[in-house]
């Protein structure tokens, strides 16, 4: 553990037992300004593409990180998963390199490679020692307008994201149910498909759709580069234009826009899957930052920070709220904790999950849970409640910014979702505002039985599961 994170840890331990806000807020505030922060450098090519530059010389790295607009949001019904399985392809060679020699050539030069889909974006990132940074973007720069899509490799690698499919999701209960919550939850928003996509459409696909796919959304004017590290911006700039600057731009047509309808009503749904215990998830439509920062908008702009403190408040350590009354209190939950994020393109859900303990019933941990929405709504979280909360969201921060990785995650993800880089800045002096009573107000508005969704996994024995 490095130093600072012993400082860190130190500080918030004596600040959670001293429960003085002021010196919590004037000696993290402090801290923050000495983490190793340094200014971003924006850069726009002449062909669209964006490029963010942040120093941070504490060792000789670098990450470097594209981020492409488009993940499984902005997909349609029957082709859902396709930005998935394109990402596993731009693996499977260009014109300039056969299949396996992008990673090859990252492992050769000591560097590490992977990437990932989520619902509002695709990335693919590399760390390398900082003079290696040419050869990331060469390789990128190859792979942004120049990948084969061979058809036998398609055919190969949709085969493995649909094992994946069956481990990750139809094999573990509580991911289907995670998954089934979800897609009920919401009726019109594209949040409601998965990621990995339905099997129907893996089964369905076609290297054809992944071509166009590619061709509609992997162009320098929908990609933002970011790079933090041991670099000089201006070099960074300079070599962007090399290997990036040649491209061509394309004509992008951003996906329809489909707003969830207002629910009318509770929706329960039972999933019966082989498990060992039951399990519940509790979804809450509730909206994002960036619904809260259009004009003319209903939703205030504390809201989304809000409901993050709500979260804390509820399941943020050993003593919040579900873990301290539902856990060892009642003893109903051998665990139950709760989710929220407010980064994205579109708005999400706030997710209660939890499992009863032997002896006691969803219905009783449902009812138990709905208590501890309710009490929150009547009755303010103490001082020591949000100092807590507080302290955790700083700390964090503080630990984050000790990444490089992490810190061009943030960036990489503002910046594609819509919000912009910038906004990241105010993330801890806005939780840092949070009052009891704007915890209340969100807890009030949003977490109301009849706009909630129940998902019951109730365990069978396989022979009973006609799905296996």
């Amino acid at each position: 553990m490095s130093i600072l994170y012993k400082f860190v840890d130190y500080l918030r331990n004596l600040i959670l037992e001293m429960k003085l806000k002021k010196f919590f807020q004037l000696l993290f505030l402090a801290l923050l300004c000495t983490s190793a922060t340094a200014q971003v450098h924006e850069y726009i090519l002449d062909n669209g593409l964006k490029l963010l530059v942040k120093e941070d010389h504490r060792a000789p790295i670098v990450v470097s990180q594209v981020w492409y607009k488009v993940g499984s949001s902005y997909e349609t019904d029957g082709t859902t998963g396709v930005s998935h399985v394109l990402e596993h392809m731009m693996f499977k060679g260009t014109k300039k390199l056969g299949e396996g020699e992008f990673s090859r050539i990252i492992s050769e030069n000591g560097g590490r490679e992977n990437a990932f889909t989520g619902d509002d974006y695709t990335a693919y990132f590399q760390t390398m020692e900082k003079s290696r940074l040419a050869i990331s973007f060469e390789l990128e720069a190859d792979r942004m307008r120049n990948i084969t899509l061979p058809p036998d490799a398609f055919k190969k690698e949709v085969e493995v994201v649909k094992e994946e499919r069956r481990l990750r999701t139809e094999d573990n209960p509580n991911a289907f149910l995670r998954e089934v919550a979800q897609a009920t939850a919401f009726q019109t928003s594209p949040y409601r498909q998965p990621i990995i996509g339905w099997m129907a459409d893996l089964d369905s696909m076609k290297v054809e759709d992944l071509r166009a796919w590619y061709q509609k959304y992997y162009a320098p004017n929908n990609a933002t580069i970011v790079v933090v590290g041991d670099i000089h911006p201006e070099s960074v700039y300079q070599l962007a234009i090399k290997y990036f600057g040649k491209l061509k731009a394309e004509e992008i047509s951003p996906p329809p826009y489909r707003p969830e309808v207002p629910q009318l009503g509770k929706k329960t749904l039972i999933v019966k899957r082989p498990a060992e215990i039951p399990r519940l998830t509790l979804a809450f439509k509730v909206p994002g930052l960036k619904s809260s920062l259009q004009e003319g908008s209903p939703i205030e702009s504390w809201e989304p920070y809000a409901l993050e403190v709500l979260s804390g408040i509820l399941s943020g350590g050993s003593s919040a709220r579900f873990a301290s009354r539902l856990t060892r209190g009642e003893q109903v939950a051998t665990s139950v904790g709760s989710s929220y994020q407010m980064s994205g393109r579109l708005d999400g859900l706030f997710t209660i999950s939890g499992t009863p303990t032997q002896g006691r019933t969803i219905e009783e941990l449902e009812i138990a849970i709905r208590e501890q929405l309710e009490d929150i709504k009547t009755s303010p979280a103490s001082a020591g409640e949000l100092n807590r909360v507080k302290a955790q969201v700083v700390s964090s921060n503080v630990y984050e910014k000790d990444s490089v990785f992490y810190q061009a995650m943030v960036l990489g993800i503002y910046e594609t979702v819509g919000l912009g880089w910038k906004l990241a800045d105010e993330y801890v002096q806005k939780i840092n505002g949070i009052t009891a009573e704007q915890v209340q107000a969100v807890a009030a508005k949003y977490l109301l039985e009849d706009t909630s969704t129940l998902a019951v996994l109730e365990p069978v024995e396989a022979k009973e599961n006609n799905g296996e």
